[in-house]
């Protein structure tokens, strides 16, 4: 209830117009249908079991409403649950709770989330990384490329890559140009390559 409460107001206080809050996920369907809200941040593990309810809300409304943005809140990094979520589409997040602290930079996600973006956790980026496999097609990467790439699956545009690693934009695109070619990803919309570049990127941790 505290961190509903909390969310509610944060939201709010940052302009955003807050539908409902509700403390299961019987509660949530009920109303998320009539609402059509543009974003629906759930927490994984909700009443009565805290198991998997609010991961089976997210996959419900995505089914029934696949133009809302979902943005999934869990305690612990699981990298299945978030493969799984972000394979549903785009204005896909995952994130860790006590990414919340920092006010700033869980609206800016929220923002990313909303506007089209496909967000994940920095600490689920980290672990993927630690447990890549031999054989997998990131092997062709440069470290540099698997760098740009971990920061893609992280949400980040062009711009923000290129702040985070003090390189200048036009580096950033010759990296993203290189990662798609390199991983075989086909000509399409240039944001539906970057989702299938993450995508690939998590398959293969």
């Amino acid at each position: 209830m505290l961190l509903r409460e909390g969310l509610s107001r944060l939201l709010t206080d940052a302009g955003f117009e807050v539908a409902g809050h509700y403390g299961t996920s019987t509660e949530l369907m009920s109303h998320v249908g009539r609402l059509c809200p543009d974003l629906v941040i759930v927490d994984i593990r909700m009443p009565p079991t805290h198991t998997t309810e609010g991961l089976d809300a997210a996959r419900a409304i995505r089914q029934e409403l696949p133009g809302t943005a979902i943005l999934v809140l869990s305690a612990h990094a699981e990298v299945e649950q978030a493969t799984e979520l972000l394979r549903s589409g785009q204005r896909t997040g995952y994130l860790l709770k006590d990414r919340i602290s920092d006010v700033g930079d869980f609206l800016a996600t929220v923002d990313r989330i909303v506007k089209g973006g496909t967000v994940v956790d920095p600490a689920l980026v980290q672990e993927l990384l630690a447990a890549r496999r031999v054989d997998n097609p990131l092997q062709a990467l440069s470290p540099r490329e698997r760098e740009v790439l971990a920061l893609m699956a992280e949400g980040l545009s062009n711009v923000g890559i290129a702040n985070r690693l003090w390189v200048a934009e036009g580096t950033v695109e010759k990296h993203v140009r290189s990662i798609l070619t390199k991983l075989g990803i086909a000509e399409v919309a240039q944001s539906h390559r970057r989702v299938l570049a993450v995508l690939t990127f998590l398959d293969n941790h």
